[in-house]
């Protein structure tokens, strides 16, 4: 585990608005292998899974989107203590239990879901669980899985939304 101190800053990236940047030598010792996946603690209080990505001339940074923001009452300029270890996950995300229990009944889309790349597996991951109520988590992992198998293991994003969406058409 590593502990440092360091200063939200805005970005001007498309992909993020804002990240806290790491140290190098920290960077490279978590980096260490092929994942850059992470598991990030913000002040003590706000834990969640991420990546160190690179941000202009190859500074290691860590995005932090606005709900963590928000709940740390952290504003551009803020110092905060950020603790960073190895994530050793299989995904790099949680895995809700409504998912495991789909794949467990649905061993195609199962399949399909693991064939896909590291990086595609979070991103569904991170749709199903992106709502609260345990009941829409078990429609959306039955909509992806669904779509998966429809679209023999590519996703179309934009279909993908519809579906989501409107679950019964």
């Amino acid at each position: 585990m590593f502990k440092f101190k360091s200063v939200l800053e805005r970005s001007d990236n498309k992909l993020w608005g804002c990240h806290f940047p790491v140290p190098m030598n920290v960077a490279g010792k978590l980096m260490e292998g092929k994942s850059k996946r992470v598991i990030c603690t913000i002040g003590g209080r706000e834990t969640f899974q991420c990546a160190i990505l690179y941000y202009k001339k190859g500074k290691p940074v860590i995005s932090v989107n606005k709900t963590v923001r928000d709940s740390l009452g952290v504003t551009f300029g803020a110092v905060v203590e950020i603790m960073l270890k190895k994530d050793t996950s299989e995904y790099g995300l949680p895995v809700p239990e409504e998912l495991e229990e789909v794949f467990r009944q649905d061993k195609d889309g199962k399949r399909i879901f693991h064939s896909l790349t590291p990086g595609k597996q979070r991103t569904l991951l991170y749709i199903v669980n992106n709502v609260k109520d345990p009941d829409k988590k078990i429609l959306r992992s039955l909509v992806v899985l669904q779509h998966l198998k429809e679209n023999k293991g590519k996703i179309d994003y934009k279909k993908l939304t519809i579906q989501l969406k409107n679950p019964d058409k």
